[in-house]
């Protein structure tokens, strides 16, 4: 007999998220095939992720990120800030809350339609290397903010080929085998940036990727580039705020301040 299952339509800066509250851990979170008929934008709900809340016993709850073909990833910036507001409206936590990841745990911040997301500290660094390409050389630095992030800066923004190129810088190599996301970014100031990115999982250029945000402010700042805090406009024309203090090695107490919206509600039906 099919079951069926109440979801929340949510999005974060243009990103957006199929929400389900799944602290009884029922959800079908094996059927991969299911949940990708679900994510296609003609055929299903359509969305750029799904987010279950479970039950926690480190933190407050437990966030699970399922990409829209249906295979789970560690972490998703825009996803959490969304998955804090719903937890809260449910009762699932208070304003102020703890979130278990596979990325680590993290802490949030309900602030009216914003929530301040506090993110594991990043890890992996590379700065400023050569890319070989079909088209040619490129340079990037990378950077794991939660997720693998390549972040590459472009004289052209607007004109730049973010399929294409993002294809490429994904499935590369020197990210196998997990592969990457990528970040195309131009400065626009002493604290800001414009942002395009393309998402692995998606395969495509998604509105923003909270993640994606927070890897290019912070490789840009330890290029010397920005400082914090950094003021982040997505493809979705929204601006989002990265803070954090560099350190030696790398970067701590990094903050992503941002929108989490309802879109609407509904059931999914599964069986």
């Amino acid at each position: 007999m099919p079951t069926e299952i109440p979801f929340w339509k949510m999005h974060g800066a243009g990103n957006d998220f199929v929400l389900v509250d799944d602290r009884g851990e029922a959800f079908p979170a094996t059927d991969i095939d299911w949940m990708a008929s679900l994510g296609d934008r003609r055929t299903g709900v359509g969305c750029d992720g799904f987010m279950l809340i479970q039950g926690s016993t480190k933190a407050d709850f437990r966030m699970r990120f399922f990409n829209p073909d249906g295979n789970e990833a560690e972490m998703c910036g825009n996803g959490a800030r969304c998955v804090a507001r719903l937890a809260s409206e449910i009762g699932a936590a208070s304003a102020q809350m703890s979130i278990e990841t596979v990325a680590g745990v993290l802490t949030a911040e309900i602030i009216g339609e914003l929530v301040r997301l506090q993110m594991t500290e990043p890890t992996d660094w590379r700065m400023d290397r050569d890319l070989a390409l079909p088209g040619g050389d490129i340079r990037y630095s990378f950077v794991n903010s939660g997720v693998p992030h390549a972040v590459i800066q472009s004289d052209d923004l607007a004109g730049h080929d973010v399929r294409g190129m993002g294809n490429a810088v994904r499935y590369h190599n020197d990210f196998a085998p997990a592969g990457t996301n990528a970040n195309f970014i131009s400065i626009t100031g002493e604290q800001s940036l414009t942002i395009r990115t393309y998402e692995r999982g998606v395969e495509d250029e998604t509105l923003a990727c909270g993640t994606g945000i927070v890897a290019s402010a912070l490789v840009s700042a330890k290029l010397g580039k920005v400082s914090s805090p950094v003021s982040v406009t997505c493809a979705h024309g929204d601006v989002l705020e990265v803070a954090f203090d560099l350190t030696e090695d790398g970067a701590e107490s990094v903050m992503l301040l941002g929108p989490a919206e309802h879109v609407f509600q509904g059931t999914l039906v599964h069986g």
